[in-house]
């Protein structure tokens, strides 16, 4: 099988991105861009990212989870712990998430460390989802070989049955990460590939240096 993609082209030709006009601090620029693509495309699901992890086979590996709180310490998400990433986490904390809104051609490569919440903030988000997504995360042994999906499907008729009508405590396997950033790259497309990258690094003394990358 082979199909030649080089003839795909797009001119990125809705915005610019100047050292001049960025703040000091990336979260900042996070939260504008944030609030704008999110008024602009509100169709789509901006929050959806990719985390990348190095795995227990040595291979990094990506996958797209929804960023759900977002604050001037991190990005915070939710997971089961003892999934594929979860457990990827544990033996190495550093991991890079991205947003890629090509509405907007803008992208984001966030590098930075990732560690559990406190369980309280974790029991008060589950309480907060839908019952079926709670149901989901106590039936689901994440990232586990599952024969067929009559299996999934027995264990939550099971479950339902089981806790009709009772509340549901979050299982001490599900619960929350918050990705610190030590490195945040924001791109804007540009006409003729001369995209403009700004990078903001945290340095020894905990301040943001920002520079200019070449596209």
């Amino acid at each position: 099988m082979e199909k030649d993609l080089g003839h795909y082209r797009k001119s990125y030709e809705k915005g610019e991105l100047l050292l001049n006009n960025t703040p000091d601090n990336p979260l900042e620029l996070f939260r504008d861009w944030f609030l704008e693509v999110d008024a602009s495309f509100p169709e789509d699901e901006i929050n959806a990212m990719t985390i990348a992890t190095i795995g227990l086979d040595g291979f990094p590996k990506s996958r797209v989870v929804l960023l759900k709180k977002y604050t001037y310490e991190g990005f915070i998400f939710y997971t089961n712990y003892e999934s594929e990433k979860g457990k990827a986490i544990q033996a190495n904390p550093n991991v890079c998430l991205s947003f890629f809104w090509a509405a907007a051609e803008r992208q984001i490569i966030i590098k930075g460390k990732a560690e559990k919440i406190a369980k309280n903030l974790s029991d008060g988000y589950f309480e907060s989802r839908p019952r079926g997504s709670q149901l989901g995360a106590i039936v689901s042994i994440q990232s586990s070989v599952l024969k067929d999906r009559d299996v999934l499907e027995s264990k939550l008729l099971m479950l339902e049955k089981e806790f009709e009508g009772k509340a549901l405590k979050r299982p001490e396997f599900w619960g929350g990460y918050i990705v610190k950033p030590v490195e945040m790259e924001f791109w804007q497309g540009r006409p003729n590939r001369l995209h403009d990258r700004i990078d903001y690094k945290l340095n020894a003394d905990f301040e943001w240096v920002k520079s200019r990358l070449s596209p």
